[in-house]
C-alpha cells in the first residue's frame, strides 16, 4: 500500500511513516522543512526515514499546487494522511499570513489533489483541538458548538473541516478529520510546554507558567495517537448517511492539571523548577477534555500510556538525542 504523506518531518508525521515504513508500507514524505522551530531537529527526522528504501521524500510548500501536482502524479497512492500545517497558536498572532498559506490554501490544495487522484481510498487530515474555543464545559464533544475560535490556529482548522465537507459532499471524496488533543513525546515540537520547560528546567532557566497554573491539559503520548491514526487508516472511512466525512476528537480522555503535570516532569528530570507565574496568553484556552466515545465506538481507539509514563519516556530520549 503507498501512502502520502505531508508534514512527513514533523512530529507526528515522522511517528506515522517510521510505523509504517516498519510494517512494510511505502510512504510518499512532503514538508516545508521551515523555521518555526529549529530544522534540524526535521532533518534529524527525515534522515532516520532515509534509511527506508521505500520511503521518498520531496521539500514543498503546500501553497505550491503545481510542484504538488508534479509529485504525486503517477504515483499508486491509495491513502493521503494530511499532517501538514503552521502549527502554534500563540505565533499565528504574529504571523497571520503564514497560517493563511499552510493551513487555508495548502488544505485546499491537498483536496484539489484527492479530488483528482485516481483510486484513493481515504484522507485523513489533522484538525485541532483548539477549534472549541474558551469553553468550559467538559469534556469536549464533536456535536458541541465549535464556532467560536480564540486564534486565528484554530479557525483556520475549522475551516479545513468545513473545507473537507463540502468537497466530501461535491465529490464523494472519503475524508475524516482527527481533532488532536496535546500530542506529546520523543522527537516532539521544542515549541510546546513539555519540551521548553525541560530545556529550560536542565538548564536552570525560568520557565513562564501562564494563567497561574490553573489550566488543564488532555496530553495524549505520541504512540497512541499514532496507533489511532494508523487503525483509521487501515480500517477505512466508516459508512454514514450523506457525505463520507466524518470529524473525530483524538485525545487521552483524562485531563491533567497543568501544576500535576509540572510535578512529574521534575521528578523524571531529577531537578526543580524555576518559575513564573504570568496571566493567561492572547488565543491560549483554559481547557482540554477530548471525549473519544465515537472514535472508540467506530474504531476501537483507547489510549494506553499515562502521563507519568509518557514524560518519562519523553525525558529519555530527550537525553539521549541532547546528550544531557
Amino acid at each position: 500500500m503507498a501512502y502520502l504523506i505531508t508534514g512527513a518531518a514533523g512530529f507526528i508525521g515522522f511517528h506515522v511513516a517510521n510505523v509504517l515504513l516498519e510494517s512494510g508500507e511505502t510512504v510518499y514524505g512532503i514538508d516545508n522543512l521551515n523555521d518555526y522551530y529549529t530544522p534540524e531537529l526535521k532533518h534529524a527526522r527525515l534522515e532516520k526515514l532515509g534509511a527506508y528504501e521505500r520511503f521518498e521524500f520531496a521539500e514543498i510548500d503546500l501553497a505550491d499546487n503545481a510542484k504538488l501536482d508534479q509529485f504525486v502524479s503517477g504515483k499508486p497512492i491509495k491513502k493521503i494522511i494530511h499532517l501538514a500545517a503552521q502549527a502554534g497558536v500563540r505565533y499565528s498572532i504574529e504571523n497571520p499570513r503564514a497560517y493563511v498559506q499552510s493551513n487555508l490554501v495548502g488544505h485546499v490544495n491537498m483536496l484539489e489533489i484527492a479530488r483528482h487522484l485516481e483510486g484513493l481510498e481515504h484522507m485523513l487530515y489533522a484538525s485541532s483541538s483548539s477549534i472549541y474555543g474558551g469553553r468550559s464545559e467538559m469534556p469536549f464533544l464533536e456535536t458541541d458548538r465549535a464556532d467560536t475560535p480564540v486564534s486565528l490556529y484554530a479557525a483556520t482548522k475549522k475551516s479545513n473541516e468545513l473545507m473537507s465537507h463540502t468537497y466530501s459532499h461535491l465529490y464523494d471524496i472519503p475524508l475524516t478529520g482527527l481533532r488532536f488533543f496535546t500530542v506529546y513525546g520523543p522527537w516532539g515540537r521544542p515549541d510546546m510546554a513539555y519540551f521548553s520547560f525541560t530545556q529550560k528546567i536542565l538548564a536552570g532557566e525560568e520557565i513562564q507558567i501562564f494563567n497561574h497554573g490553573d489550566m488543564l491539559r488532555d496530553f495524549t503520548y505520541i504512540d497512541d495517537i499514532v496507533n489511532g491514526i494508523i487503525r483509521i487508516a487501515t480500517q477505512g472511512p466508516v459508512e454514514r448517511d450523506g457525505p463520507p466525512h466524518g470529524v473525530y476528537n483524538i485525545g487521552n480522555n483524562n485531563p491533567e492539571k497543568l501544576e500535576d503535570f509540572l510535578s512529574i516532569l521534575e521528578d523524571e528530570l531529577g531537578v526543580k523548577a524555576n518559575r513564573k507565574n504570568l496571566p493567561m496568553q492572547p488565543g491560549d484556552v483554559p481547557v482540554t477534555a477530548a471525549d473519544i466515545t465515537a472514535i472508540n465506538r467506530d474504531y476501537g481507539f483507547e489510549p494506553t500510556t499515562n502521563l507519568r509514563e509518557g514524560l518519562r519516556k519523553f525525558v529519555r530520549w530527550y537525553r539521549q538525542y541532547y546528550g544531557t
